[in-house]
């Protein structure tokens, strides 16, 4: 299902602050609840998103360390998470240390992990070399294909090269998504014309930097569509501070994935209802996850 016009018709409206009828089942694709900020009140956090009708959630693995932290999370809650398993470019040379091809071997193998990454290429930081990112790159896809996972992606500053890589592993790999979408129509285009998933965050809430994705995130097919937080990053800048824990928090929570929701459905030209139950029955689908 898809809304072609729904940014045009809806650009000059202002969406609602937040959907507090959001106890829908909807399903954060990504978000780092192993982060070290998340510590001190991890279940107090797991609680808040339940009660905003955030069911279940996939907390992203980026590092050999950080996959183990995400299992470690999710086996506290079995129920309602599961985790990915991947290095982000970011880390891109950790691949290459002895033994840690075999150790993300044995970590994605795990029952808890549905999809590889997050992986990809990033090259606004450039934290890793880019000859190694994208030899990073394509050993995880490898992995991925020989595992029959989906993958998690990350793209920065890194188009064409993101799918030169991409495209020769693309007909070995049972699905992908891009991660925390944030670029330009012709990129969109490029994604959806090779059936990729595109996952949309708080980004969608910044007047300074997110304003593009209003206009493009009705050209998502609804089943192709997913909604995630990327916790504790990108807390939606148009949050109301009454629904912050404390004055001048800047840490995101899953429990604000509704307000994300509101947004995007009201760019879409859909019904909060309708957004949330299509992105939450496309993750379902996606991660195996029934």
């Amino acid at each position: 299902m898809n809304a072609p016009n729904a940014s045009a018709a809806n650009s000059s409206t202002t969406p609602p602050t937040v959907y507090p009828g959001a106890a829908l089942g909807l399903v954060d694709i990504g978000l780092n609840l192993g982060h070290d900020s998340f510590d001190e009140d991890r279940a107090a956090v797991v609680d808040r998103a339940q009660a905003a009708g955030v069911q279940r959630m996939v907390i992203t693995g980026a590092s050999l360390e950080g996959t183990q932290r995400a299992l470690d999370v999710v086996r506290q809650w079995p129920e309602t998470m599961r985790c990915t398993a991947g290095i982000h470019p970011h880390h891109a040379t950790e691949l290459f240390e002895p033994g840690a091809e075999e150790k993300l071997r044995a970590l994605i193998q795990q029952p808890e992990i549905v999809a590889g990454g997050e992986c990809g290429l990033d090259f606004f930081r450039n934290f890793s070399p880019q000859d190694i990112q994208i030899l990073g790159f394509e050993k995880q896809l490898e992995v991925c294909a020989e595992y029959q996972l989906p993958v998690f992606l990350h793209q920065r500053d890194a188009h064409p090269d993101f799918l030169k890589v991409l495209d020769r592993w693309l007909p070995r790999l049972p699905r992908a998504v891009v991660h925390c979408f944030t670029g330009t129509g012709e990129e969109l285009q490029d994604y959806l014309d090779r059936d990729l998933y595109v996952g949309i965050t708080g980004w969608i809430c910044d007047e300074r930097r997110g304003h593009h994705l209003r206009e493009l995130v009705g050209r998502i097919p609804l089943h192709r569509l997913m909604l995630e937080t990327d916790a504790p990053y990108l807390l939606p800048r148009d949050l109301p501070k009454a629904r912050l824990r404390h004055s001048g928090d800047r840490r995101n929570e899953p429990a604000y994935l509704p307000h994300i929701l509101a947004t995007v459905a009201h760019y879409r030209g859909e019904t909060p209802e309708t957004t949330a139950a299509g992105t939450a029955a496309t993750a379902q689908y996606f991660f195996g996850w029934p």
